[in-house]
């Protein structure tokens, strides 16, 4: 029998402000210790490289994270140019140097290029697995494995800026998208080579909400008194569990329901129009707007997919 997790078992979402140089689970940890909360999860990895949007899902919030990791996102990367480096980023080595001589003409061909569906196959220094390990625990090892490459689309490259050595884009994509590889390709097309100098990570679909600062959690966590199991100063920051999937439209359903409801079984919605059984609906009871979970039209009943615990919410 496993041992039972300590911790409080609260439930909500931080939209954190990942700073620089700190891995998406160390930042996870950190909040998590601050709240001293029992279970928690982030939403897709950002690299210490990357900063910006990192929602931090706990408790029963967990149940809907992998949405935000199917979700499309917009990134901000400022590229250098003239230069390829061994991970494709400013933490690799410099492996080849060429003249910047492109046009605004060749640049705007460039930018038409990568945009749409694509094949593109994931930098050796990602953190997708292989053989249960990510790729870069080979990469740092010298280890080149195979890679598959897969399909994913780039919504819309818009440029910033172009001074000097520097390119700035703003880059819309689907899931799955390595924005170092992105800007690797590009470089490439461009014949100068290019890296990533710095990457945020600016929006994610469905996610809503302030972002905090590690620094301003730590704030409110010096005016708690975890002796006496008050928290009262950061649970005020906790945001609700759908935070991370405002993109799912809502139903409601009778108060009377919920129950019923979130133990599997089928309710009656309110006031709302019947929808294909593959649309996922967010549903709330329609006097509280309580969240009970997730769920799906089916013999003009709501049928649940996933529920939450309410009394963990």
């Amino acid at each position: 029998m496993g041992r039972r997790k300590s911790g409080r078992e609260i439930s909500g979402v931080i939209v954190l402000d990942k700073p620089l140089e700190l891995t998406s689970n160390a930042a996870l940890q950190q909040v998590r210790r601050f709240f001293d909360a029992r279970k928690g999860g982030h939403t897709g990895a950002l690299d210490p490289l990357a900063t910006g949007v990192l929602p931090l899902c706990f408790g029963e919030a967990t149940k809907l994270s992998h949405f935000a990791l199917e979700a499309d996102k917009t990134y901000v990367v400022t590229a250098k140019l003239g230069q390829r480096t061994s991970t494709s980023d400013a933490e690799g080595e410099v492996v080849e140097e060429r003249p910047i001589n492109f046009t605004e003409q060749q640049l705007t061909a460039a930018i038409a290029q990568f945009t749409g569906a694509q094949e593109q196959s994931p930098s050796m220094f990602s953190a997708l697995k292989h053989e249960g390990r990510p790729l870069y625990y080979y990469a740092r090892q010298g280890i080149d494995v195979p890679r598959k490459s897969r399909v994913i689309t780039i919504h819309k490259i818009s440029l910033i800026e172009l001074s000097g050595d520097l390119l700035t884009l703003e880059v819309t994509c689907s899931k799955g998208t390595y924005i170092r590889t992105l800007v690797d390709d590009m470089g490439q097309y461009l014949g100068c080579g290019a890296h990533v100098q710095a990457l945020r990570r600016t929006w994610i679909e469905g996610v809503e909400g302030t972002m905090v600062t590690p620094e301003e959690l730590a704030a409110r966590a010096a005016q708690c008194d975890p002796g006496s199991g008050d928290f009262a100063a950061l649970d005020a920051l906790l945001l609700p569990c759908d935070t991370v999937i405002q993109q799912i439209p809502e139903v409601f359903i009778e108060p009377n329901d919920g129950p019923r409801f979130t133990a599997g079984n089928p309710a009656q919605a309110v006031n709302a129009t019947a929808q294909p059984e593959d649309v996922i609906l967010r549903v709330k009871t329609a006097d509280q707007h309580e969240l009970l979970g997730l769920g799906f039209w089916r013999d003009n009943k709501i049928m649940p997919k996933r529920v939450l615990s309410i009394a963990k919410i």
